[in-house]
């Protein structure tokens, strides 16, 4: 036989074990009160302890070959809250069961999530000809390389560009101004810079070349020529990124979204610098959420004076979503999650346990918003509740937990 099987079947059969035993363990408070004391009550059916709706008039056995347990009708309990538990005290210590009390506190959501680091496009450059020609000189070699404010970028063999020059040396021959503005716009609207177009009025000569400019400083990226290229308005050269503020794109679960506006303050740190943390803020929440993801994308802005943040960096982020004031909250563990609703258990004191459904409002690292369901002052149970929860919500009218030996026995 299979050997995953074998681990299977002896896996089921151990659970099932142990479930009959703490059902065995836990059922005795129906024959005992609350001072130990044994009670007169006689059965009123027996049922199965992992199929409540199989009942016998007498003892006997489920079909899954466990005790079946018995059913009193006095319990000691409020007959009115059949959710209602009781467990003795050794045995809430035997379980370790902690409570904690619902408060009302000022609640600070923190999201967290993973983004990349990207050049800032609003001080993002693409330079393009604006006449068809040649390369003739490079003056950047990579990608990478940082550039100044007017520094040389290439030098551009263009026919366009060598008429231009001649029609302006022409109107400046005429001595027609108006012939002379015209032309020198020209040159301009051919991104020729004024100190070519000053040394062309002075010396009046054409130059076959003619370099053009870095309008800005930062790095370059994305170079896509080398010398002895032909160009054209089509071409992207190279595009001029600034790494003075840089841009995070991160995105945000569909639930978070409404909790994220634009000027939000935002915390990141990257692997490669452990220990530094960067400030920044929400520069933006697209409109549109990922339609295989279900995530929002969020725009984050940061400075970065020393140029430590490079584009396409992994880091790790937390937007700190507004604080909402005088809440309801319960520590996050407390909670018990399922699909079709969410529920805590309730610590009514004197061994008294109850399983009551809530409704959630926001969750943090810590703790979560209730909206519905408990109330101020009202205790529970953070730690073993999901097996209070088993006996409340499904058996809570014929299985309580007492730890009396002859109970067990019986």
């Amino acid at each position: 036989m299979n050997k995953s099987i074998v681990y299977t079947m002896f896996a089921l059969a151990a659970t099932a074990a142990a479930t009959h035993f703490l059902t065995r363990y836990a059922m005795n408070a129906s024959a005992v009160d609350r001072d130990g004391q044994a009670g007169d009550a006689s059965p009123l059916y027996w049922v199965a302890p992992m199929d409540p709706d199989f009942r016998r008039d007498g003892p006997g056995k489920s079909p899954m070959g466990m005790d079946l347990v018995p059913v009193y009708a006095d319990n000691g309990l409020d007959p009115d809250d059949p959710g209602m538990i009781f467990i003795s005290p050794d045995v809430v210590n035997n379980l370790g069961v902690r409570t904690a009390q619902v408060e009302r506190r000022s609640m600070h959501t923190r999201i967290t999530t993973v983004g990349y680091v990207q050049y800032d496009e609003d001080q993002l450059v693409h330079i393009h000809p604006r006449v068809e020609g040649w390369i003739e000189r490079l003056y950047v070699q990579a990608a990478g390389d940082p550039v100044e404010a007017g520094e040389p970028l290439y030098s551009l063999y263009s026919p366009q560009l060598v008429n231009a020059q001649e029609e302006l040396l022409l109107a400046l021959n005429r001595d027609n101004e108006r012939f002379v503005q015209a032309t020198e716009d020209q040159l301009r609207a051919l991104q020729i810079s004024d100190a070519e177009i000053n040394d062309l009025r002075n010396t009046r000569q054409v130059k076959q070349t003619l370099t053009f400019y870095a309008p800005q400083s930062g790095v370059v990226d994305n170079l896509n020529i080398r010398e002895g290229f032909f160009v054209g308005p089509g071409t992207t050269l190279m595009s001029i990124g600034s790494l003075n503020d840089v841009w995070v794109e991160a995105e945000v679960f569909e639930r978070q979204a409404a909790l994220v506006e634009a000027g939000l303050p935002v915390t990141m740190s990257l692997d490669y610098l452990p220990g530094r943390l960067w400030e920044g803020s929400v520069d933006y929440v697209y409109p549109t959420l990922n339609a295989q993801t279900r995530t929002a994308r969020v725009r984050l802005r940061f400075e970065n004076p020393d140029s430590l943040l490079k584009p396409n960096m992994f880091a790790q982020v937390t937007i700190l979503a507004d604080a909402a004031d005088d809440v309801l909250v319960i520590p996050r563990e407390a909670v018990i999650r399922t699909a079709r609703q969410d529920r805590v258990v309730l610590a009514a004191g004197g061994g008294r346990f109850k399983s009551v459904a809530v409704s959630l409002g926001r969750l943090d690292d810590q703790y979560a918003e209730i909206s519905h369901g408990v109330e101020e002052g009202e205790r529970v149970v953070v730690s073993a509740q999901f097996l209070l929860d088993s006996e409340s919500s499904q058996t809570s009218d014929f299985m309580r937990m007492n730890h009396d030996e002859e109970a067990i026995d019986q």
